[in-house]
């Protein structure tokens, strides 16, 4: 009796799962008057850059999500740094975000600003191409 899977049987370059999030903006929705929403791709990126730049103990009832990235922000700008940080992003993707398979994570020191440029490389479930997010971390203090 052969074995049917639906990974080998499935010739479809289709993505087969859509994943949605709420815009953060509150822009509105102009047929709906409702609050707009991210699909797929941009709702994964605004994922990862919330969960970059929370804090542990800031969502209620959820004290172990975030990275405490920001308090690294303080440290001075040394490559030992900048690996920490990579470090940190890559332990909350991996734990918060299963939809992001992590590449690539570099923390470029910016020394004249006192911060970080972040680009974070990864593929999300069902989309062949890789994802680019990049921001910029500095101090607000």
């Amino acid at each position: 009796m052969p074995n049917y899977d639906a990974t080998s049987t499935n010739n479809s370059k289709r993505a087969s799962r859509s994943f949605s999030d709420l815009d953060l903006d509150f822009g509105r929705n102009t047929v709906t008057n409702d609050v707009n929403k991210l699909t797929n791709v941009e709702a994964i990126k605004r994922s990862v850059r919330n969960l970059i730049n929370t804090n542990h103990f800031e969502r209620p009832f959820h004290p172990e999500i975030g990275s405490n990235v920001r308090a690294m922000l303080f440290e001075p700008l040394m490559p030992l740094t900048a690996l920490n940080l990579q470090r940190k992003i890559e332990e909350v993707l991996s734990n918060f975000e299963p939809r992001a398979k992590i590449t690539q994570i570099i923390a470029d020191p910016d020394i004249d600003r006192n911060a970080y440029r972040l680009e974070i490389k990864f593929y999300v479930i069902g989309v062949q191409n890789p994802i680019t997010v990049e921001t910029f971390l500095e101090r607000l203090r």
